[in-house]
């Protein structure tokens, strides 16, 4: 199993009263994946897990599954430690699971191998969130590939933040079967260019086809066509950055009444109104016509 295209991190929209609003997040998820998305991601640090009750993030699981077997899409689910692994045992619906590197312990790549290697062991095939800009924790080229290695690893989320020279070193040499998806929506078109299977982008709840466009257009070598759409598709994402995610994506789909709130819960705040009217605008634009 290779993991390629377009998968969405959804975020977990909240009603009037403050509750996971579940009917927007279904509707949100069909839209996705009617929009050119391969699958979606539960749980991700999109979805403000940390601040989801039990029932709350067993419900965007359950529902994020029936979406995805009802429409033949893949899902991968945020799950980090053995017992979350061991809540997916009895979910055929679920791809992989995403499992961050080991935040804030900094455990060096020997540390980080020895985890994997034990999470490896667990029901469900694992994908590797390397987010060094917030773990603390970086990884060479070389550790990625031994992360490869592990029987039940089939891929990366490699959010590094840019392209630096383990990127390029890596992208030179993968693994078989192993799946690079870019993690950083700003850098994703060249990591694209580099030659990432796929992408896992929070932009893309505002954009889904577009960046559906570009990780195709990419994969067959439309550089005329992924070029000037990654320029475009950079820019709106900078824009939905320019806060703490999922705060202005959040805004954005409020404001185009797609969700009933733009509420996220505590630590995050809300976005302020200069960063979603700018958003607005990018989201807006015209970007290259569809080829």
């Amino acid at each position: 199993m290779t993991l390629t295209g377009l998968y969405v991190p959804l975020i977990t929209p909240f009603d009037d009263a403050g509750a996971v609003a579940l009917d927007a997040l279904e509707a949100l998820a069909h839209r996705i994946v009617d929009d050119g998305a391969t699958g979606l991601v539960a749980l991700g640090t999109t979805a403000e897990p940390g601040a989801l009750s039990g029932p709350e993030r067993r419900a965007v699981v359950d529902l994020a599954a029936r979406v995805c077997a009802e429409r033949g899409a893949r899902l991968l689910v945020g799950a980090a430690t053995p017992p979350e692994l061991d809540a997916l045992r009895d979910r055929p619906e679920v791809t992989a699971a995403l499992s961050l590197v080991p935040p804030f312990t900094r455990p060096g790549e020997a540390g980080v191998l020895a985890h994997f290697r034990r999470l490896a062991a667990g029901p469900v095939p694992l994908v590797v969130y390397h987010v060094p800009y917030r773990t603390g924790q970086c990884l060479s080229a070389d550790a990625v590939r031994r992360l490869a290695a592990l029987p039940g690893v089939v891929g990366v989320k490699y959010a590094v933040g840019g392209i630096d020279d383990d990127t390029v070193a890596l992208m030179a040499d993968l693994p078989d079967g192993f799946a690079v998806l870019g993690g950083d929506d700003v850098f994703v078109s060249p990591l694209l260019a580099l030659g990432a299977h796929g992408a896992v982008l929070a932009s893309a709840h505002v954009a889904t086809a577009r960046f559906a466009e570009l990780v195709e257009a990419w994969r067959t070598g439309d550089v005329a066509r992924a070029r000037p759409l990654g320029h475009r598709l950079a820019a709106l994402s900078a824009a939905l950055f320019a806060e703490p995610n999922p705060a202005v994506v959040k805004a954005v789909l409020h404001a185009r009444g797609v969700i009933p709130t733009a509420a996220v819960r505590p630590p995050l705040l809300p976005a302020r109104p200069d960063t979603t009217r700018a958003a607005l605008r990018h989201a807006g634009a015209p970007l290259p016509a569809p080829a």
